[in-house]
């Protein structure tokens, strides 16, 4: 999906054609070895199994009416039009002068390592991986002050951290994050916890041959959350140092909004079960009792990670109702509404896309955005690695909306530069951006959506999001922000996070607008001039590749 892939090293031809057409390869080598050992499949559960398919799309959402949801009743409005996002999701409810938009990667830094220093009951932190470096280093000794202060102040502590990262990328090399965090698992073996999510769908023979560098590309644990307390920065961006220096994404903290950190909490705790969990000898292994997501049976995995997941949606929602009810009860007897003008502005859904685990909420909400933008929306829509899903492409091609979507030119590409086959993923992102800009033109729909390049010296690119204006405004109403790219990985290979946020708050819209300028305002737009310039040149090879590996980044 992205350089959190990691795939440059020195090639020969022979590895060369292994690399180009290993992910290719592994979905063959998967499919025939599932009819071979379809059987044994079904009566053990523990045989390699069908990658999903390539070019398979999940049935469009539903356009058939739904029950309006409790929690929203009777709000007007901005909240109105987007009140349908609550049938799918909880809904939470949090002033707008809380929510505080990141500029920069520094800044994302910074903020952390401040926020662990001062947090009294527990951190929780969900990324790709961790990195190795000094800055990596430096987030971990904040970890390990925390914790001693925590043993200082009481001997019997309740302060806790957990950390959930992805196995395999977690696991890479002799130094890895593992290695990063097993001091601290040492120290503090009873405040510390360490879970490393392993996709179901790397088992079997496709996990014997598909090598560590490309391992990955099956699916991993993408969420990025990070939690302090009663505060939660939702984010793309990894624990990773160049992610703390010089590579763009986005960041948006939300401040003492205790209902929406517990839920994240709960939600990565989830996924924190159905892991595998890191031992102080640096072993990993699943709790008592726990399925094994690639020795046990696949579908028993999915089934029991699905139902913990699922879990903490529908408690959160099924909480929501009995709230609503109360107020609405408390309303008639004249006690006021816990919906009303002093609980807030602003409006937090959070998304979650677990297509492994059957989970595809993120993509029916997203879905529903982007059929509903009429022709009085403005949608401004970014994202790192631009390789949209078929559905997305058809909604985008047969809205009514205007769309200005911002990519990363080759130069701020992750992969740029990168040693062997990984230096050719550019040029097929740009032979991807050239296959929709193409299209577009030929609908004669170049003035509706526009693309645009973005340019930065020495950095790199990974923002990803949408902000969503409506007719006669200068501001975004809606944003989303999180970890989801809009393209095939983020929809079916990997677990996804973000959030969307509706908001009347006009301080918040104008971060939220000063944000989208930041981005934009370094970017150019695309023309077909753009696809004849020599650095936009693409090899036939990597033509004839993309269209067997795009769904793998």
């Amino acid at each position: 999906q992205n350089p959190e892939l990691g795939m440059a090293a020195p090639m020969s031809w022979r590895r060369l054609v292994c690399s180009v057409y290993a992910p290719a390869v592994s979905g063959v080598i998967t499919r025939m070895s599932d009819r071979l050992f379809r059987t044994r499949d079904r009566r053990q559960g523990s045989s390699v199994l069908l990658l999903a398919p390539l070019l398979a799309e999940a049935d469009p959402l539903s356009t058939t009416s739904q029950p309006r949801s409790q929690v929203t009743a009777g709000t007007e409005g901005l909240h109105h039009r987007f009140r349908w996002i609550a049938d799918h999701v909880p809904a939470f409810r949090v002033p707008g002068h809380r929510v505080r938009v990141l500029r920069t990667p520094d800044e994302f830094f910074q903020v952390m390592k401040a926020r662990i220093r001062t947090a009294k009951k527990r951190v929780v932190m969900a990324s790709l991986y961790l990195g190795t470096g000094p800055l990596e280093q430096e987030l971990v000794d904040c970890i390990e002050e925390a914790l001693v202060r925590s043993r200082k102040e009481s001997l019997t502590s309740d302060f806790k951290v957990s950390i959930l990262l992805d196995y395999t990328r977690g696991s890479r090399g002799k130094r890895n994050s593992r290695t990063m965090l097993l001091p601290l698992l040492k120290g503090f073996p009873g405040q510390l916890r360490v879970a490393l999510y392993h996709t179901p769908d790397l088992r079997g023979l496709l996990r014997l041959l598909v090598p560590e560098r490309f391992n990955e590309t099956i699916g991993v644990q993408h969420i990025k959350a990070y939690l302090f307390d009663d505060d939660l920065l939702i984010s793309g961006a990894n624990l990773s140092d160049s992610y703390f220096t010089n590579r763009q994404d986005r960041y948006v903290l939300l401040q003492g909004c205790r209902e929406v950190a517990d839920f994240f909490a709960e939600l990565v705790g989830a996924v924190a079960d159905s892991s595998l969990q890191l031992q102080p000898d640096d072993g990993a292994r699943m709790q008592e009792g726990r399925v094994h997501p690639y020795k046990g049976d696949r579908t028993e995995f999915a089934a029991a990670a699905r139902q913990r997941v699922m879990g903490v949606m529908n408690s959160a929602r099924a909480r929501q109702r009995l709230e609503a009810t109360a107020a609405q009860e408390g309303e008639g007897a004249g006690e006021g509404t816990a919906a009303g003008p002093g609980r807030g502005d602003t409006w937090v859904f959070p998304l979650v896309q677990m297509k492994p685990l059957g989970i595809s909420l993120d993509e029916q909400v997203t879905k529903r955005l982007l059929t509903e933008a009429g022709g009085d929306c403005r949608i401004y829509l970014t994202s790192g690695y631009f390789n949209l899903t078929r559905a997305y492409v058809q909604l985008l091609l047969g809205a009514a909306a205007d769309y200005r979507i911002l990519l990363a030119s080759p130069e701020v590409n992750g992969f740029f530069g990168a040693k062997g086959v990984a230096g050719s993923i550019p040029a097929a992102y740009v032979h991807i951006a050239r296959q929709f800009y193409s299209r577009v033109c030929r609908l004669g729909q170049q003035e509706r959506i526009r693309l645009h390049e973005y340019h930065q010296r020495n950095w790199t690119f990974h923002a990803k999001g949408l902000w969503y204006y409506l007719q006669g405004s200068d501001k975004p109403c809606l944003t989303l922000v999180g970890s989801p790219n809009f393209g095939y990985r983020s929809v079916h290979r990997d677990l996804e996070a973000q959030i969307a946020i509706v908001t009347e708050n006009k301080e918040l819209q104008a971060q939220l607008q000063q944000e989208q300028e930041m981005l934009y305002q370094r970017s150019t737009e695309v023309s077909s001039s753009t696809f004849e310039q020599p650095n936009r040149y693409v090899k036939l090879w990597v033509k004839l590749v993309s269209p067997f590996i795009k769904n793998f980044f």
